[in-house]
């Protein structure tokens, strides 16, 4: 299961079924999705710029996202010709389980959790290469990369998930939906799994 959040304006939740997932599946949606989600609104001409693509691709994927309800305009902003995209407000959660659990739901989650994951750790990527000469002391300062291996049973990496999205909420709360003097994006990320070379520990 992977719990995706964006810039989160309200408390909202949404299991993607099939007909999403499978709208979610082209790699550029996939990267526009997650552009958004963690840069907030733009144009499609700026996800271009952004992503290197033309304005023509992203604007025409965008329409394919928003038939998903996965993005939308943004009211009020920008003109005919030039319209504003954001991410719908709220997390989504991208599961094989329950109606996914078929064949081709199983390759599905599959593909967008691969494509998520490679962005994520782009970003760990270029937060390490370019953090000193692209941000202010502050920020550089302002980070963790925490590793503990432990020998842990089921019911405890479930608690700590929990008590993860707890503190998480309970710290985000103020900022949510804003974008306040001296804030800039941020990402956070947590992951909490099971070595798949490991075996579970006997007497």
């Amino acid at each position: 299961m992977h719990i995706y959040s964006g810039v989160m304006t309200e408390r909202q939740h949404r299991d993607l079924d099939l007909a999403a997932l499978k709208g979610l599946s082209h790699p550029l949606r996939v990267r526009l999705f997650d552009t958004l989600s963690s840069l907030g609104p733009m144009t499609a001409s700026r996800l271009a710029e952004q992503l290197g693509e033309s304005s023509g691709a992203t604007s025409y994927h965008l329409r394919q996202l928003e038939k998903h309800g996965l993005v939308r305009e943004v009211e009020g902003r920008g003109t005919a010709r030039e319209r504003w995209w954001e991410r719908t407000p709220g997390s989504v959660t991208i599961s094989d389980r329950g109606p996914n659990d078929t064949p081709a739901g199983r390759q599905i989650v599959e593909e967008v959790s691969r494509q998520q994951q490679e962005l994520q750790s782009q970003n760990v990527r270029e937060f390490l290469r370019y953090a000193r000469e692209r941000l202010p002391e502050a920020w550089q300062l302002a980070n963790d990369f925490t590793l503990s291996n432990q020998f842990l049973p089921p019911e405890v990496v479930e608690e700590l998930v929990r008590r993860f999205h707890e503190l998480l909420d309970e710290i985000i709360e103020p900022y949510r939906g804003k974008q306040l003097p001296g804030t800039r994006p941020v990402q956070i990320q947590f992951n909490a799994f099971a070595l798949i070379g490991g075996e579970e520990m006997t007497e």
